[in-house]
């Protein structure tokens, strides 16, 4: 597992309270937005998509305190934009560890060696570095060349340095199972605690609509990745909701489970959907038809969503509310999935139902490098 075990006891013990209190929903991330600005510009990203002056505009740490108090929840991701541009983010940072949050700064890493003076390592503390893949993949989805490096020695340093650290890869249609493998390879080899994987969402501010994968090769996908897995990889994710990628297993979305607070407010309903914002965590709760959201729902913006935000909350439910869910994250944490049918797709072509230009140029350098070589 890439998951301490005391995070795992706090977040157990938080998610029996609230059974134990009857609740029904309840959150279990808070995703917590300073600013959308960065300093890149993903064709995936739907964030940096706002005029100058909301790119401009950062929360302070005192309404992130508050929204972290009201909220509740035990753990704290800081996506953005690109948080290490904010101004303050060392004293947010260090206002949640005092609160004894368990916090995940994603970053592209781009200024994690510039900044990473202004942490100190805790187990209340994960930078959860932005690596889509190898070095071309990556590279080509962050529309950066060099972008790799840059962030891999960002990840060596703060290992280094005894920070915690996770990798956060997205997927999109025409990655490569057999390359997206050796990734996690290397990314074992550098040191990482974990690694957090999702199938890329289709923002609608997002450039790029077309390399955005559907529900059936979203299946195909991690089948090919997560079978006949190596028993060195780690990953930072609830068993359950990777079985769950894979096809293995049927969730309903809990839309609720990672609320989202930015710079407008308490976006609803969740961090991928934006349908107008509350003023309070108490509000969003209570005024957001939450039945109109979700796969179930037929809502057409959620068709084929699976990601983390929305599915994984309802994994960890399910691990720590019955027995069968215990029993078989248990099951699931040592298992190598020996799959026949997964080996041979992982031989077969990559056929993007959406070739993405970029990707495939990508490709052919990489496969005309591999000619050089041999």
């Amino acid at each position: 597992m890439g998951i301490p075990v005391s995070q795992m006891w706090t977040v157990a013990t938080y998610v029996l309270g609230q059974k134990l209190a009857g609740r029904e929903r309840y959150p279990l991330v808070l995703m917590l937005e300073p600013l959308f600005r960065c300093n890149l510009a993903c064709a995936g990203c739907g964030k940096i998509q706002y005029p100058a002056h909301v790119l401009k505009m950062n929360l302070s740490p005192g309404e992130c305190f508050r929204a972290v108090d009201e909220c509740g929840a035990p753990m704290v991701s800081i996506p953005g934009g690109e948080p290490l541009m904010h101004p303050e983010i060392d004293k947010i940072v260090a206002g949640l560890v005092a609160r004894k949050k368990y916090v995940y700064l994603c970053t592209n890493a781009l200024l994690l060696r510039e900044k990473i003076d202004l942490f100190k390592p805790s187990k209340y503390l994960s930078f959860s570095v932005h690596l889509d893949g190898g070095k071309d993949e990556h590279d080509f989805s962050v529309c950066k060349e060099g972008g790799y490096e840059i962030a891999v020695d960002g990840v060596r340093e703060a290992v280094k340095r005894g920070f915690r650290v996770t990798t956060n890869t997205t997927l999109f249609d025409g990655f490569e199972p057999k390359r997206v493998r050796e990734f996690f390879d290397e990314m074992m080899a550098l040191g990482v605690e974990g690694m957090m994987l999702s199938p890329g969402y289709s923002y609608d501010k997002a450039p790029d609509q077309q390399h955005f994968l559907g529900r059936a090769r979203t299946r195909r996908l991690f089948r090919a990745l997560l079978s006949n897995r190596r028993p060195e990889w780690k990953f930072n994710m609830s068993p359950l909701f990777l079985e769950f990628l894979m096809g293995r297993r049927q969730y309903k979305c809990t839309p609720w489970g990672m609320p989202t607070f930015n710079v407008f407010g308490w976006q609803k309903p969740c961090y991928l959907l934006q349908d107008g914002y509350a003023d309070t965590f108490g509000e969003l709760m209570e005024s957001t038809n939450w039945e109109r959201y979700g796969t179930e729902s037929g809502n057409p913006k959620c068709a084929n969503c699976m990601v983390h935000s929305g599915y994984e909350a309802s994994a960890v439910h399910d691990n720590f509310t019955t027995w069968r869910g215990f029993f078989d994250t248990v099951k699931a944490t040592f298992s190598r999935y020996r799959d026949s049918e997964a080996l041979r797709i992982l031989e077969e072509p990559v056929k993007a139902v959406h070739a993405p230009a970029g990707l495939v140029q990508l490709t052919m350098k990489h496969e005309a490098a591999e000619e050089v070589e041999v």
